[in-house]
């Protein structure tokens, strides 16, 4: 009885939606592996400041906005992420024919496109740094990831002043992007106490709180990349000698790190 086609079609839509939310559901369900090994990845790489399941949920909701091209007629066009915006035509060609052909994980391009520069290959995001990240294994041997070296005069510095007495205290979590070859060390519920006890830091609830090797940081800023830069702080890293029963916990996970095991999940969720 209703007049108007667009009220019609809202009102089907209405009877239909609940079972096309539990399909797209099922959807979202068969690539859900993809997205949480690339998230908790991406944490294991950033450190601080992720939250994976937010990740999850962000991706989710783009696959979902950009769906919406398959529907467009033509004028209303939806916005390109800002990633998105600096592919090259024939790279957003590859993926599309990819998706024709049903294959969840594109596959690796050989090369760099002719005339795509390094900015746009970062993306707003960040997301090629991180990628790169995850693709290529870490490094764990040598004299550096020898657990011997963790003795009782060992001295240790927090990453968010490591980040700082590098000069990338704007961004955290860069330096271990940049440097995963680092040896880091998340401080459980008991270091942190300790920590806070002795005014290393502040009480930080819930957030994670990474412990470095002054030597390494130190090694870094002697290097090239950092020796000469402006922004070299050193008196930011405020090192400190951990009780001998926390450098235990520390050699332990350095050796479990350097066999290839996996880190046990922490109880507090990351900052």
């Amino acid at each position: 009885s209703f007049t108007d086609p667009s009220v019609s079609m809202d009102l089907l839509r209405a009877v239909l939606q609940p079972s096309i939310n539990e399909e797209i559901r099922g959807i979202f369900n068969k690539y859900m592996k993809f997205f949480q090994t690339a998230a908790i990845n991406v944490r294991d790489n950033v450190g601080e400041e992720v939250d994976p399941e937010q990740l999850i949920q962000e991706t989710c909701r783009n696959c979902l906005e950009q769906a919406k091209l398959l529907f467009s007629d033509g004028k209303k066009v939806v916005p390109r992420l800002p990633h998105e915006q600096a592919v090259p035509k024939r790279a957003r060609q590859m993926d599309e024919e990819l998706s024709r052909r049903g294959s969840p994980i594109p596959k690796k391009r050989k090369g760099r496109p002719p005339g795509q520069s390094l900015s746009n290959d970062r993306g707003a995001s960040g997301m090629a740094a991180w990628k790169l990240k995850i693709s290529e294994p870490v490094k764990r041997d040598g004299p550096k990831w020898d657990p011997s070296r963790l003795t009782e005069t060992t001295t240790f510095v927090l990453g968010s002043r490591a980040n700082k007495a590098l000069g990338m205290g704007g961004t955290r979590g860069r330096l271990y992007i940049k440097h995963p070859h680092l040896f880091k060390y998340a401080a459980d519920p008991q270091d942190k106490h300790w920590l806070t006890e002795q005014q290393h830091m502040r009480a930080i609830g819930g957030k994670m709180a990474y412990l470095l090797i002054e030597e390494d940081i130190r090694d870094l800023a002697a290097s090239d990349d950092y020796r000469d830069s402006v922004d070299l702080r050193l008196e930011e890293l405020k090192p400190f000698i951990p009780p001998a029963w926390m450098t235990e916990k520390m050699q332990k996970h350095m050796e479990t790190l350097r066999r290839g095991g996996d880190v046990p999940p922490l109880d507090d969720p990351p900052e």
